[in-house]
């Protein structure tokens, strides 16, 4: 699956700072905001994503702009829990109900070693609008992942035009845990699923090293499975359990 996770956190000891435009003075605390990015392999050998800017808004209905580090990102340089800053902010509201991305035209994706736009219709000028309805609390890590699945989101619409519909979800990082592993022998293609009770699933790919994280997985118990090239056959795991703020280490899965 082709992810980009956008992190948003909280804290107070950095030092670059956009501060909130937020009608409310009642309140003495500042919430520090940082974005980050992360992604997993997939069947592109680059998807780039230009983005031009991060906004916020509140329960107030206010938006703030974040410092927002623009340029152009190729998701596939962030796998396995990998990510980089993009954004930062103080706020003054305890509260994010939308997190808002703005992007530029500067949009591709590689596939077989050829450059094809990537046209992102409705990004350039309302952004990519997911809902948070995020409560923070003041003077520690408030974290959110935003989910970018890139594989899913790319459509073909044929004769080499490409179009961005995205598919994302928003996890909150403290409260949710990772699963992680590796396996042997090294260099084996494997994708990596954890499917909850409910039918819910996270997915993953092993890099070149053998190593796979599926990062940003809600608390409790997963069917794990790896799937390797045929004429492999796949490894499953049950009652894999997952907690908040941890990471569960499978080990060293033998094919």
């Amino acid at each position: 699956m082709k992810k980009i996770v956008l992190m948003f956190a909280a804290v107070s000891a950095f030092a670059i700072t956009l501060y909130s435009c937020s009608s409310d003075s009642s309140s003495s605390d500042s919430y520090t905001y940082k974005v980050r990015m992360t992604d997993a392999p997939g069947p592109y050998s680059e998807v780039n994503v230009d983005i031009q800017s991060v906004e916020v808004i509140g329960s107030n209905g206010q938006s703030v702009t974040l410092n927002t580090n623009a340029g152009v990102y190729n998701l596939l340089d962030f796998t396995n829990g990998a990510d980089t800053l993009i954004a930062t902010s103080t706020l003054n509201s305890a509260t994010v109900s939308q997190i808002r991305l703005i992007l530029g035209t500067n949009n591709s994706v590689v596939l077989d070693g050829v450059s094809y736009p990537l046209s992102t219709p409705s990004a350039q000028q309302s952004g990519l609008k997911l809902l948070v309805n995020q409560t923070l609390d003041a003077d520690i890590e408030n974290t959110v992942l935003i989910d970018f699945d890139a594989n899913s989101s790319i459509v073909a619409t044929g004769n080499g035009n490409f179009i961005l519909k995205p598919v994302l979800r928003t996890v909150v990082t403290a409260t949710s845990g990772n699963i992680e592993g590796s396996i042997t022998p090294v260099g084996t293609l494997a994708m990596v699923s954890a499917v909850s009770v409910s039918n819910i699933e996270f997915t993953s790919n092993v890099d070149a090293n053998g190593d796979f994280k599926i990062t940003g997985v809600p608390p409790g118990v997963y069917t794990v499975t790896i799937t390797p090239e045929l004429p492999l056959l796949p490894v499953i795991q049950t009652n894999v359990t997952v907690t908040a703020g941890t990471s569960t280490d499978l080990g060293v899965i033998a094919f």
